[in-house]
């Protein structure tokens, strides 16, 4: 079959990382334009693919009144800039990649899968830590019965220090009415791969968290409003000079750098640390997401887990614990440690051995959802999708229903 054709309506850094996958298999698909209203953005992902000047566009809204000049779109703008081309690109006939969140609200989530369906559009949704061979490989030996019934789940985020200071103080995604909360933006991927895992209704839902840290409050007498000219910056963890010029004089140049402009030199970053969000102290900014939270979810058949996002840590894997009634799980996004209570044995399975190499971002999550939804929309068949409209909307549901109950201070029930 000849490949399929992608449009990229948003060529930031997950816009532009998705089309690479055209770049790195040819024959499975081609990105054939793009919809970006950065200058240097839209006209590096145009030069990289080789696009014609008519399918390159400023803004979604000139690609979509284009009639169809691809097989599918890849929807990667900004979280509040999700519902109007979704639901665009799916009355115009193109299938849809977008990425997660799908919505920063029910009524817009709720729309997205109105559209989809009466359109019958091949849907999926970003949602990457589904598609991984370490999650495959839970959720193989859990549905063969391993561990008897699924009991309990514990899974802590592990957000990073750096990580939370550069997009969730400084970043995209640091204000609730810029972007979403910070359990719907960052971690919504998690509450969906424990509802995954699970494989029942969730039924009711309680959660705490603040933003316990990155105030006005905690700021350090001497500290400036840039750490280019500040006193104590050379004492603070969350150092832009040190989160972003260490790593461009060690000669990276790909994210987190790259965020903060897209002339990756030491002269081009030192000016944005000067002029941009990525430079302010962190006890200046305007975020208000949490940096902490803890959810309690109770699903049907007495099946319970719990969720923990904490930005004071290394930036790692996620650790996850799975409780049955024959045994035990234990998993770190690469390794499985599995006890058998029958015969008080331990095994651990490296699901990554068998690849030779992490392929691509999210543990290799990013790969496989593309190979899964470019096969899915080569075929016309949505077999290979694990994150169609309704799976998402179950999943987001629980991510409001946990910020209802953490505003509210009480458990709400789904």
């Amino acid at each position: 079959m000849p490949p399929v054709q992608l449009a990229i309506i948003g060529a930031g850094s997950r816009g532009s990382g998705f089309a690479r996958y055209a770049r790195q298999h040819p024959d499975e698909a081609r990105v054939v334009g793009v919809a970006e209203p950065r200058d240097p953005y839209r006209n590096a992902l145009a030069a990289a693919h080789s696009l014609p000047p008519e399918n390159v566009f400023r803004d979604w809204q000139e690609a979509a009144s284009r009639p169809r000049f691809a097989d599918a779109v890849i929807i990667a703008t900004q979280d509040r800039m999700h519902v109007g081309p979704a639901v665009a690109f799916a009355a115009l006939g193109y299938a849809v990649l977008l990425e997660k969140p799908m919505a920063p609200d029910e009524p817009g989530c709720r729309r997205i899968v109105e559209a989809v369906k009466q359109h019958h559009t091949l849907f999926a949704v970003g949602h990457v830590m589904r598609y991984t061979a370490y999650t495959q490989t839970l959720k193989r030996m859990i549905d063969a019965g391993q561990i008897g019934d699924i009991v309990s789940i514990q899974l802590l985020e592990q957000v990073g220090f750096w990580h939370y200071a550069h997009a969730f103080v400084r970043g995209n995604w640091r204000n609730e009415a810029l972007s979403s909360p910070m359990l719907l933006s960052k971690s919504c991927h998690d509450l969906d791969w424990i509802h995954y895992l699970i494989g029942a209704p969730c039924e009711k839902v309680s959660s705490f968290g603040t933003l316990k840290h990155f105030r006005a409050e905690d700021r350090p007498p001497q500290a400036a409003d840039r750490c280019l000219d500040c006193p104590v910056e050379p004492s603070c963890p969350y150092s832009a000079k040190r989160i972003y010029l260490e790593r461009i004089r060690a000669g990276h140049t790909g994210w987190p750098v790259s965020i903060l402009t897209p002339d990756v030199t030491e002269p081009a970053v030192i000016e944005a640390l000067r002029t941009g969000p990525y430079g302010r102290c962190v006890y200046a900014c305007d975020n208000d997401v949490v940096d902490n939270q803890v959810v309690n979810m109770q699903f049907e058949g007495n099946r319970t887990a719990a969720f923990t996002l904490a930005a004071f840590t290394p930036m790692g894997d996620r650790l996850a614990r799975i409780f049955g009634t024959c045994g035990a799980l234990y998993g770190d996004g690469r390794t499985i440690e599995h006890f058998d209570f029958l015969h008080n044995r331990r095994e651990v399975i490296d699901t990554h051995a068998s690849e030779g190499s992490i392929l691509g971002g999210h543990g290799g999550g990013d790969e496989r959802l593309m190979r899964a939804f470019v096969s899915a929309v080569a075929a016309n068949d949505p077999t290979p999708v694990l994150t169609g409209p309704d799976e998402t909307l179950a999943s987001h549901l629980i991510v409001f229903a946990a910020e209802r109950a953490r505003l509210e201070n009480r458990v709400v029930t789904l």
